[in-house]
């Protein structure tokens, strides 16, 4: 059986010493897409927008720091204890969503407390944007042939080059894709439910989707982490699994409150 061989340059342009790489590139598109998506959020709901990109700077800087952190310490803490420089070293890749998740929290706390804005209402519209976040850094992962799968026979198994000539599971691509399905089923329920959503409803489910898909698609994935943990599961699945219980606590803490209400 033929596969698709994939060998593509994760540099788009070089210019001397200059280096675009194609992650940098969509992180970059990842990160106005956001932006662009909130500024319609606040129009949609006559919010004042005077305040939207402080508060969205924060959420960049906490999804960035912790991410890569989360990817530092969880999955590679020995080979960054040695070379910590490369800790800055985002436009290679290497961002955990995890790690993320926890950074956009602490950052948007102190954020929303400087611009005098409700958190959990900023967090249930700012995680839509946010799964779109995931489908472009995703991306990046498949231009650069990182956290590829595991090898399999499937037809649509792709060859990485770049790594090996075994056809393995296109992990990225699964993640990626699910991230965009995932983007496009919260805009549709937050766009006809907004004015009577309860809040923590939105966030709640888009912690058990993201991490749902996450947790199934690490059994495809070659192991992230440099370590073996020895119990079947991997490091990405066992840091899955707060915030799904954490995704569920919400969505019952919104039914309950809906309920309340009546």
């Amino acid at each position: 059986m033929h596969h698709f061989i994939w060998d593509i340059n994760p540099i788009l342009i070089s210019f001397g010493p200059l280096k675009v790489h194609w992650y940098g590139l969509l992180f970059a598109a990842a990160i106005l897409s956001g932006l662009e998506f909130m500024k319609w959020v606040y129009r949609l709901e006559h919010k004042d927008e005077s305040n939207i990109e402080g508060l969205f700077l924060y959420a960049v800087v906490g999804i960035v720091v912790g991410a890569r952190l989360g990817h530092c310490i969880f999955y590679d803490p020995d080979y960054y204890l040695a070379h910590p420089l490369k800790i800055f070293a985002v436009w290679e890749g290497g961002l955990a969503s995890h790690g993320g998740g926890l950074g956009v929290l602490i950052a948007l706390y102190y954020g929303c407390k400087k611009y005098k804005t409700n958190l959990l209402w900023l967090i249930d519209r700012l995680v839509i944007p946010t799964a779109l976040f995931g489908f472009f850094v995703r991306m990046g992962n498949f231009m650069n042939s990182e956290i590829i799968g595991k090898p399999s026979d499937l037809p649509w198994a792709i060859v990485f080059e770049r790594v090996d000539n075994l056809p393995r599971h296109p992990a990225q691509l699964y993640e990626a894709f699910s991230y965009l399905l995932i983007f496009f089923l919260l805009t549709y329920i937050y766009k006809k439910n907004y004015k009577k959503l309860e809040p923590g409803f939105l966030f709640g489910l888009f912690l058990v989707l993201i991490f749902s898909a996450r947790f199934l698609i690490e059994f495809v994935k070659v192991r992230q982490a440099d370590y073996s943990l020895g119990i079947g599961l991997t490091t990405g699945q066992l840091l899955s699994i707060p915030f799904l219980l954490v995704g569920i606590g919400f969505i019952f803490y919104s039914y309950k409150k809906h309920y309340r209400s009546k």
